[in-house]
């Protein structure tokens, strides 16, 4: 049963557009199978297929999520924080790993001192020597440095984790190749028989979400929160470059696969699609 053919569950998603409506069409193939004697014996064999590709595409989807996850938490909590900590703790030469790490630390500090100065001056609270108030920030400027010291160290942390979770993904993908085509299969059958409106609300949505007019404030995030959590600078030169070509290529794929894909198939969700974003 594992090895059926595959080839007839996306047939409706392959069709080509003719002289004939689909619609008149699909109603005369309908009646004609209806009339088939066989029709019962091919609609049961059917659900049987459609069934094996379900379960088969949700069990390989939740193993492509949940192995990745657990061999980067397990590698990263037993194998690589203590490695990086005791190498990074013999031999530590430097707190930060970038300048942009500098930069928010200096920042921090300067703000630590600015407000406890503001507090003396508005009387919130009691005037201290000024030994005591270096004192003070010396030690916030220690807890600073203790703080981005182990920033450094999870980045490098997260690196390894990451490059194991990764590999970890590869592998599955090439022990288990002729679940890709099932899984394809399965997602091209959910997404090609959605309804015409839902459809276009979920173009809309992505394509709102990903490359509309408010996007670039998401992507500085998300391009931010990456480098950090591999510890390389936050240079916003490559953030602006990234967000100014990026998301116009992302467009570009959309409204090709819009032109190419879906009109053939689906020409009634295009227009949907282009009279809801009028």
């Amino acid at each position: 049963m594992k090895y059926w053919n595959l080839k007839n569950i996306n047939k409706s998603t392959l069709e080509k557009v003719g002289p004939i409506p689909r619609s008149i069409t699909k109603t005369f193939e309908k009646f004609t199978k209806d009339l088939d004697p066989n029709a019962e014996v091919e609609a049961l064999e059917q659900f049987r297929v459609s069934r094996y590709q379900t379960v088969a595409s949700i069990k390989y989807l939740i193993l492509l999520i949940v192995i990745p996850i657990l061999a980067n938490q397990l590698s990263k909590n037993l194998v690589f924080n203590p490695l990086v900590d005791y190498f990074w703790n013999q031999g530590r030469t430097t707190i930060f790993l970038n300048t942009s790490q500098e930069e928010r630390a200096f920042a921090e500090l300067q703000r630590f001192e600015e407000r406890m100065n503001f507090e003396i001056l508005i009387g919130q609270i009691e005037s201290i020597q000024p030994e005591v108030l270096e004192e003070k920030i010396k030690e916030k400027a220690y807890n600073i440095a203790i703080s981005y010291a182990n920033e450094s160290a999870n980045s490098i942390k997260n690196i390894f984790a990451d490059l194991t979770s990764g590999l970890v993904l590869v592998a599955l993908i090439l022990w288990k190749k002729r679940y890709i085509s099932i899984l394809k299969s399965f997602v091209n059958e959910l997404i090609y028989g959605l309804s015409d409106t839902a459809k276009a609300f979920l173009i809309i949505l992505f394509t709102d979400m990903f490359v509309g007019f408010h996007s670039p404030h998401g992507w500085e995030v998300i391009i931010e929160t990456i480098l950090r959590h591999f510890g390389l600078a936050e240079s916003r030169d490559f953030i602006f470059v990234f967000i100014s070509t990026f998301p116009v290529i992302l467009d570009t794929v959309f409204k090709y696969w819009i032109f190419r894909y879906l009109n053939r198939v689906s020409p009634s969700a295009v227009a949907t699609y282009h009279n809801m974003n009028e």
